[in-house]
């Protein structure tokens, strides 16, 4: 498992908080596509879609390599295990909260 400072922790918390970049994210995680590819999949100008890239790319959840004069964008989801590892301790609560409306359900039959 991959252990990220808590600076770039914070910062894939905000590279996700943003809603065309978690789309962005979601398209990449079936396959590879070119940043003109990305882009034709939103009404924001290419030069936002790029922005947003580049922050992706900055904390690690998007990688591009060069074919030609085209930028290939791949995801990295490595560093969404740092996100999953912060949900861990809510998912024990969530758990705890349903088992605990079990046993008063079955208590008041």
């Amino acid at each position: 498992m991959v252990t990220l400072s808590p600076k770039r922790r914070e910062a894939v918390f905000r590279a996700i908080a943003d809603p065309t970049r978690r789309e962005i994210l979601g398209l990449l995680r079936g396959r590879a596509y070119t940043v003109n590819e990305i882009a034709g999949n939103f009404r924001t100008s290419r030069p936002a879609i790029s922005k947003h890239l580049r922050l992706l790319r900055a904390v690690g959840l998007v990688e591009t390599k060069r074919d030609g004069t085209t930028r290939i964008c791949r995801l990295n989801a490595q560093p969404l295990h740092a996100i999953d590892a912060w949900l861990r301790d809510y998912r024990e609560l969530w758990r705890e909260s349903l088992r605990d409306l079990k046993r008063y359900v079955e208590e008041d039959k």
